[in-house]
């Protein structure tokens, strides 16, 4: 069960919309100021240390729970649709789809790259940026991993880079430039931003059981039909590592064949040229595509996957910029 701390905020590390990081008498915390507002040095905060205490893959970090400094807050909501529904932090954040039926717009041969980790959006946008240039990617946020956008670095680096044009958090994931209810809407969303194509990705902090089917990578299946069916272009980043210590995620990720063998819709698959990926499904488009350099790119980016960059496991960078690649490549076709 969950567990509470109380203490005094020592230092503010940073800030930026959405996110202060801090220092509780020692310990380090973030806090989500869209849901309890900022923090000052001096304040006594309630700290949820549940995941720390756990040695979950947070970082390391404490969340501010509230703020004890203060009696109250409130900070005017954009709609009535609220996100973390029937929580004691639910907000009334709203979503786009609220402008109206304009936003009922078709999502037919748009390019739909879809991520099983967070990781894979680095190369995946440094990809399709080289290979498509000028053209203007979105990215919209899964609600199966974490769900506040503020917590990503890579995405508002990316944004600042010019490499993510449009920002969309769908379902209960929170935060993004636009907020929409599920992903199919997102699309959508996105689009009509002028996206010429789209990466959806889980946020920070997927889960991973071990099991055949206990991973959050298996949202991606799910997503493959729903945009098959909406006409969309469904193209999958597959998952690989040269390094990985567990062998189930070495060369094709686990995570990636069972995933390919549950969708129903076609998907475009990009294979780097000199990889051998062994047996996929059949009813998938196979396609085997030139990189571009991605040395600078990736390592601008400080574009890491639990804590390997390019040069320690340039097979999982690799495989998911060939998605970027076909993206790219569909806009001509």
């Amino acid at each position: 069960m969950s567990r509470f701390l109380t203490g005094t905020v020592s230092k503010i590390i940073s800030e930026r919309a959405g996110l202060q990081r801090i220092e509780v008498e020692e310990r380090l915390a973030y806090v989500l100021t869209q849901l309890i507002g900022p923090v000052e040095l001096g304040d006594e905060v309630v700290l949820n240390v549940t995941a720390t205490d756990l040695r979950l893959g947070t970082g390391g970090w404490d969340v501010v729970h509230w703020n004890l400094s203060r009696r109250d807050w409130h900070q005017p909501g954009a709609g009535h649709v609220m996100k973390l529904r029937y929580t004691s932090l639910q907000a009334d954040v709203g979503v786009a789809e609220e402008e109206g039926p304009q936003l009922d717009m078709s999502v037919e041969l748009l390019p739909v790259v879809t991520c099983f980790l967070h990781s894979q959006l680095a190369p995946v946008a440094v990809a399709f940026a080289a290979s498509a240039p000028g053209t203007r990617l979105g990215y919209v946020m899964t609600d199966s991993a974490a769900l506040p956008y503020a917590l990503s670095d890579l995405a508002a680096t990316l944004v600042e880079r010019g490499l993510l044009h449009t920002t969309v958090s769908a379902g209960q994931a929170f935060g993004a430039a636009r907020e929409a209810v599920n992903v199919a809407s997102a699309l959508a969303i996105a689009r009509r931003a002028g996206c010429s194509a789209v990466v959806v990705a889980p946020g920070p902090g997927v889960v991973g059981t071990g099991t055949r089917h206990g991973f959050s990578g298996m949202e991606v299946a799910s997503i493959v039909d729903m945009a098959a069916a909406l006409r969309a272009r469904p193209i999958v980043a597959l998952r690989w590592s040269d390094t990985d210590v567990r062998e189930r995620h070495r060369g094709l990720s686990h995570h990636a064949s069972t995933a390919l063998g549950l969708m129903h819709g076609q998907a475009a698959l990009g294979i780097p040229a000199g990889y051998d990926p062994g047996a996929l499904p059949a009813h998938h488009d196979l396609r085997i595509v030139q990189l571009p350099d991605l040395t600078e790119g990736l390592e601008d980016l400080r574009a890491t996957t639990m804590g390997r960059g390019l040069r320690d496991d340039p097979g999982f960078f690799e495989m998911a910029a060939a998605a970027g690649v076909v993206a790219a490549r569909m806009l001509d076709s």
